[in-house]
């Protein structure tokens, strides 16, 4: 088995419409076709946030995601779940805090959508500086109409995070252009790990890996599954998790720190003894398993002790509002932020709803439902709810 731990790993979300071509483009890039995720879960301690990943290779100046090749390992792309509907806006948001980077799917015979303009914005939301646009269904359009499809893309993302970035067209069905996809990934920067900078591990998702009836001594501890964004984690290390275990006394919600001792790691299906920055990660703990089962506490985060800031259901959020409301199709504009009402936060991996308790020229002081460990300057996605869906209305930052 290759040794994982050597290789540049990134997470990488294919983002954009519902029907656009994601899980098409996505078998193209990993092999896998990405509706079987869910079950895998449940097998073994592999963790696919999302979907699948892939080690893409050069093969004799050729780069190939061919799990034959015997070329040269580059890059170990793992793959990142960001649901094209709009009522996951929430579950997308939460993916999107351990991207490293993002395909934004357009299919040139439909074009921009109000999931695209979504999407989009939720990527400058949670900061996603590399951005790979896939003008997808090329082989649908005519030469013209393509061009007219990239004119319209390059029209959109004028001014925003995606002004720069490459367009390139393809046809994912077909197998068209993905070598130039494959290009584009191993591009992306990585973040490398400072000399004694304190881990930061998100948690997107937790569960226990034992079936039923499974013998004491053949148990497995809490499974955590999620991103190290900074520092480096080992095998054997020390971590403390918040804001961790949440359980109801008196009618109230209350939220205990846990730690607990990694006892093994693994990329994809790669065990490693030490993580860096970059890619998904699953890490076994010493938890007892129903502590971590059904996602218990994803939306934490864990570092080693001592490291993380006091949990809070208090903060203040320097804020920018967006002109119009996303995702309607309406051209709406975003109501100022009113004392008492009600926003959904999207901080790192956690949701949490808050109460605007007062409102200053560009901030806002909350109190939250979920508490959250605040860690300054870190994104927030805001979202307001209207007429029932949540939409995205701006984005902040804990001051």
């Amino acid at each position: 088995m290759e040794d994982i731990s050597k290789i540049d790993t990134i997470n990488v979300g294919i983002v954009g419409h519902i029907d656009h071509g994601k899980t098409t483009l996505l078998q193209r890039l990993s092999g896998k076709w990405a509706d079987t995720h869910s079950e895998e879960l449940k097998r073994g301690i592999t963790i696919k946030l999302g979907y699948a990943d892939a080690i893409i290779r050069n093969e004799d100046g050729k780069l190939t995601i061919d799990k034959e090749s015997k070329g040269k390992p580059i890059r170990y792309i793992t793959f990142v779940d960001a649901p094209g509907h709009e009522m996951l806006m929430a579950t997308m948001l939460s993916g999107a805090a351990i991207m490293d980077a993002a395909i934004l799917v357009v299919a040139a015979n439909e074009g921009i959508k109000p999931q695209t303009r979504e999407h989009l914005v939720a990527l400058k939301a949670k900061k996603i500086k590399k951005i790979i646009i896939a003008q997808n269904k090329i082989d649908l359009v005519s030469k013209e109409n393509a061009l007219e499809n990239y004119k319209a893309i390059k029209e959109f993302v004028k001014g925003t995070i995606a002004e720069n970035a490459p367009i390139i067209p393809i046809s994912a069905i077909q197998g068209v252009n993905i070598d130039k996809i494959l290009k584009e990934l191993i591009q992306v920067e990585i973040t490398k790990p400072l000399p004694n900078e304190s881990p930061l591990f998100l948690i997107a998702r937790s569960f226990d890996i034992n079936k039923p009836g499974t013998p004491i001594e053949n148990l497995h501890g809490g499974i955590l599954g999620g991103a190290l964004k900074c520092g480096t984690l080992k095998v054997g290390d020390i971590i403390e998790i918040k804001p961790g275990y949440s359980y109801k006394k008196n009618n109230q919600h209350f939220y205990k720190t846990i730690k607990s001792k990694i006892i093994s790691m693994q990329k994809g299906d790669h065990q490693i003894t030490q993580a860096f920055p970059g890619g998904s990660l699953a890490i076994e703990t010493e938890l007892d398993p129903t502590l971590t089962k059904a996602d218990a506490i994803s939306g934490s985060m864990a570092s080693t002790e001592n490291s993380l800031p006091e949990i809070t259901e208090n903060i203040t959020i320097k804020y920018t509002l967006f002109n119009e409301v996303l995702g309607t199709g309406k051209h709406e504009p975003v109501q100022n932020l009113k004392p008492n009402e009600m926003l959904m936060l999207s901080l790192n991996t956690s949701i949490t709803v808050g109460q605007v308790i007062k409102t200053y020229a560009d901030a806002i002081d909350l109190t939250l439902k979920i508490p959250v460990v605040p860690l300054k300057g870190e994104s927030i996605g805001i979202a307001r709810n209207l007429n029932g869906h949540w939409r995205l209305i701006g984005f902040g930052e804990i001051k």
